[in-house]
């Protein structure tokens, strides 16, 4: 089966094309048959467009709005030069979505008719940020493809369906979970689903032996807790602002600094939400940017101490959290490193490993140091606590849960 799997945010659209089946999924060998992203979607956008694996072309092209983005994609995917191995429209068969709040409602991969969508709408509040987008995009697809087209949301917040409510639950007044379900959802489930997925497969491990933290660290970034197969904690919570250091996030704070810093700098809690998600983290440390790689050039080259404390800070917080979750987990067999930090830098996974010895966390120089953008094991010998390295693909994931869903195959 053919699937388009979109991934629509604010001025963006990011997509694959795969084609996947039971009998693939079985042997992991789905095909990737194209894959690219619009972005500056309004005006003059930059469209990146790359056929199975060969390397990526970029252009511009006037397009206004994320309807118009599925357009360009699709005809683009249809056509001669494409190279993306279909003839027509026709065969894409099914779209699979990324969704990032499904809220208490949508705790698996759901097939979207009219009754999903308006429920999606309902949710807009919890998600302002991220959900608008991803009804753009499946409206888009839907006005592109036709209402014969089956679609599938893939929510961020399932994977987190099965925290506990001592896990989930704030210490707050417990009205307003049950007025307004103020509590933690988490995020990136569908990145720390696949990451356990394939841990799994590496190690031969089952669902029910799988007890390992994972830890999606990019521009964006958070840890999970996971027991059984199951997400029993994770770092961010009500939204995707709690938790770890990140690119522009600030993720934990003493809430009362909010009401402080409104005193003193005559900020809204607009314009306080804004600061918080978008001027904090890695570039409101440093003063210079959220990009790691160029703070740890800044580092390095130049000795500049801002961006020094912004990674010193970044890999605290991860080895605060990761001592907190061995001790809620009673210890862990593994720690598995992924995303765009996670996978391709390895000095920040060596500063995350260093001085947790008294736990039994040793990680090996040699096997770390050229592991980059690949899976493998990093740990050294005699560690207690297994040391992975694991690139997410969460789109995979997308078009496999999509096929699950169109198929009525049950959903791994």
């Amino acid at each position: 089966m053919r699937i388009l799997v979109l991934n629509a945010g604010s001025s963006s659209l990011k997509f694959q094309l795969i084609d996947t089946d039971g009998a693939a999924i079985a042997e992991s060998r789905d095909r990737r048959l194209a894959r690219g992203q619009v972005e500056r979607i309004g005006g003059q956008a930059i469209v990146t467009l790359a056929a199975a694996n060969a390397p990526p072309t970029k252009t511009t092209a006037p397009i206004r709005d994320h309807a118009a983005a599925v357009e360009h994609v699709i005809t683009w995917l249809a056509g001669p030069d494409s190279g993306a191995a279909i003839e027509s429209v026709a065969e894409i068969e099914a779209v699979g979505h990324r969704v990032v709040h499904g809220g208490e409602r949508f705790t698996h991969s759901t097939r979207i008719d009219d009754a999903v969508r308006r429920e999606l709408e309902e949710l807009i509040e919890l998600a302002p940020l991220h959900n608008p987008h991803n009804l753009r995009g499946i409206a888009a697809a839907r006005s592109a493809l036709g209402t014969g087209i089956p679609q599938v949301a893939v929510f961020d917040t399932a994977f987190h369906h099965s925290l506990p409510d001592t896990a989930y639950l704030y210490a707050i007044p417990y009205q307003l979970y049950r007025r307004h379900r103020v509590r933690r959802y988490g995020f990136h489930g569908t990145s720390h689903r696949y990451i356990a997925y394939r841990y799994r497969q590496l190690t031969g491990r089952t669902r029910e032996q799988t007890k390992i933290i994972t830890l999606h660290l990019g521009n964006g970034a958070s840890a999970c807790a996971i027991v059984g197969g199951k997400s029993v904690d994770t770092s961010m919570g009500f939204t995707p602002l709690e938790g770890l250091v990140m690119g522009t996030r600030s993720g934990d704070i003493d809430p009362a600094i909010l009401d402080f810093v409104s005193a003193k700098e005559g900020l809204s809690l607009h314009e306080l939400d804004s600061m918080l998600n978008k001027q904090s983290g890695l570039l409101g440390l440093s003063g210079l940017t959220a990009d790691m790689r160029e703070l740890l050039a800044e580092a390095a080259e130049h000795d500049d101490r801002r961006a020094r404390l912004a990674v010193d800070l970044f890999c605290y917080r991860v080895r605060k959290y990761l001592g907190a979750y061995l001790a809620a987990m009673n210890g862990a067999d593994a720690i598995v490193f992924a995303g765009g930090i996670g996978e391709n830098s390895p000095e920040v996974r060596a500063r995350i490993c260093a001085e947790m010895d008294w736990l039994g966390i040793s990680l090996d120089p040699s096997r770390n140091a050229p592991l980059i953008g690949s899976e493998g094991r990093i740990a050294g010998e005699g560690s207690r606590v297994e040391l992975w390295v694991i690139p997410t693909d969460e789109e995979l994931l997308i078009a496999r849960d999509t096929w699950r869903v169109v198929t009525g195959e049950e959903l791994q």
